[in-house]
């Protein structure tokens, strides 16, 4: 971590580690619904906030939770209730969450909590142990170019999954989605 080198496999490694906590493809079904909620998702808008918040949080997340007195553990759990919430919506079908949709969805919560959520936020700190801090950025970046293009091309996606798929997908990556939750709850409170 001495030099400042790219090193091709950590930048492969954390581009792997990075998408399958994003996870946009899973993510597809709670696209296609705030796009059929708002009418529209501000793809470029949601990639950039989405980039610069995990950029800032690489560099500053730590001293940040520090300031208002969080630890990495209390901003997973939260993290986790609000996927909990999200999750749940998805399997039965119901809006928990009342508040006014916009004309277009951009940062909340596609930017933030569902690319640059708390899974993938407190992941960077995780990987910042571990790799050279420019090729985090890398991965991150390379992430963010997949995320866009999949945030661009819902409608396409929506045309070819038809309704009873969106459905299905929508269902099953609920399940998936509450049991991330779960799993991320009890790996910071030690249940």
């Amino acid at each position: 971590m001495d030099s400042f080198d790219f090193n091709y496999n950590q930048i492969l490694s954390v581009t792997m580690i990075l998408f399958a906590i994003i996870d946009i493809l899973g993510s597809i079904p709670i696209l296609i619904s705030l796009r059929i909620k708002a009418g529209h998702i501000q793809s470029e808008k949601a990639s950039i906030v989405a980039l610069l918040i995990m950029i800032l949080f690489l560099y500053a997340g730590e001293a940040l939770l520090k300031i208002i007195g969080l630890d990495v553990s209390s901003f997973a759990i939260a993290g986790s209730i609000v996927i909990f919430i999200i999750a749940m919506e998805m399997i039965l079908g119901v809006n928990l969450f009342k508040e006014e949709v916009s004309e277009s969805v951009s940062i909340v919560p596609l930017a933030f909590p569902l690319i640059a959520g708390s899974g993938t936020l407190t992941t960077l700190l995780s990987l910042k142990s571990e790799y050279a801090t420019q090729n985090i950025i890398v991965g991150i970046v390379l992430n963010m170019l997949f995320v866009y293009i999949v945030l661009k091309n819902t409608v396409r996606l929506e045309r070819l999954l038809g309704k009873t798929g969106v459905n299905i997908l929508r269902k099953a990556f609920g399940i998936i989605l509450l049991a991330i939750a779960v799993k991320l709850f009890r790996a910071n409170t030690g249940l």
